[in-house]
């Protein structure tokens, strides 16, 4: 095995907490597609890890799917690395402004909900970890209905949005949500994968901070064949930690590694650990991956042709990348 060094930049702070986007949005053409499906019952927001959907928030907070992984209309977790990448639901098609809206984000999609905070709700101080684009991931709000008294306080700044208004928050600071209005306040909340695209929505201000700041961009993904998938089926040794997206990862030999095996389930390659919880791989280029449902912070990519087949694994935080080249095994372990 062999690490490369952590290469580091100069960096220019993000200039806020949050920031207005330079777009704006029909409030009533919005509100009258959210009132189409007030009707059914939104289930609580639930959280999501490295185990699957997890539990639900203890709160009024409460969500509907518009962009799922698999494309699934029942959850209500933000999603993240697994078998299925992120699709629209059946509820977005009975959206079409909401669509014209995804459509002008210039980036990747990946969770797409209306998220409803009842009444008299308090929500607690946390942080949603590594959502932020010093991890390639945007968190992006379009708020549809709100009252003075529904409030954001991000990183001890107060918020209320207004509706039709585009709004970015680095919500990896600590904060909370609050409404002790008289209705529910309900915005369209969008997880975004930072491209240079997405920067030309930011406003002046942002540009340095993204021209040199700690910012991690993703490169578009790249479909490959079935046959150039099958040349690709491997297994080689990674930290046991590499899949945990919203930890700190590190490369270092002196923690747990496991086997993992590389293989084509018919559709895609996946990254299969053994568990039962594989992870679905996105090709971005050069036979190099992201993990489906997460950004580029981490990867791998394969070199299976020559004397000494490989993988190099690489962990992104901002600028900076630490990479190990682990030995490779080509060919399926399952002997099919």
């Amino acid at each position: 095995m062999t690490t490369a060094p952590v290469h580091t930049a100069a960096t220019v702070a993000m200039p806020a907490e949050a920031a207005r986007l330079n777009a704006t949005y029909d409030p009533e053409r919005l509100l009258a597609e959210l009132d189409a499906v007030r009707n059914r019952t939104w289930e609580k927001q639930r959280v999501y890890s490295e185990t699957g959907v997890g539990a639900a928030t203890d709160v009024d907070w409460r969500c509907l799917a518009l962009r799922s992984p698999g494309g699934d209309g029942t959850r209500t977790d933000p999603g993240g690395p697994g078998p299925r990448d992120f699709a629209p639901t059946e509820w977005l098609d009975r959206m079409p402004y909401v669509r014209e809206v995804l459509d002008s984000i210039p980036a990747p999609l990946h969770a797409v909900r209306f998220m409803a905070l009842g009444t008299d709700t308090v929500g607690i101080d946390h942080t949603d970890p590594k959502y932020g684009p010093r991890w390639g991931v945007a968190r992006l709000h379009v708020p549809v209905t709100t009252n003075p008294r529904a409030l954001l306080v991000l990183d001890g700044v107060t918020h209320r949005w207004q509706p039709g208004e585009f709004w970015f928050g680095d919500f990896s600071r600590v904060h909370h949500v609050e409404n002790t209005g008289p209705e529910p306040r309900v915005h369209l909340v969008v997880d975004a994968l930072v491209t240079p695209g997405l920067v030309r929505v930011f406003p002046e201000a942002w540009q340095e901070y993204f021209a040199s700041g700690e910012v991690l961009y993703n490169r578009p993904s790249c479909g490959q064949r079935a046959e150039e998938r099958a040349r690709l089926e491997c297994s080689f040794d990674v930290p046991a930690t590499f899949p945990l997206w919203e930890e700190d990862g590190t490369l270092d030999v002196d923690q747990p590694w496991t086997r993992v095996s590389v293989r084509d389930d018919g559709t895609q390659l996946v990254l299969d650990q053994g568990t039962g919880q594989p992870y679905a791989l996105v090709h971005i280029d050069a036979n190099e991956y992201r993990l489906a449902g997460w950004s580029e912070e981490r990867t791998l990519q394969l070199f299976l042709e020559g004397r000494q087949p490989h993988a190099v694994l690489r962990i992104r935080d901002g600028r900076s990348v630490t990479e190990r080249s682990v030995p490779a095994v080509p060919g399926r372990t399952d002997g099919r």
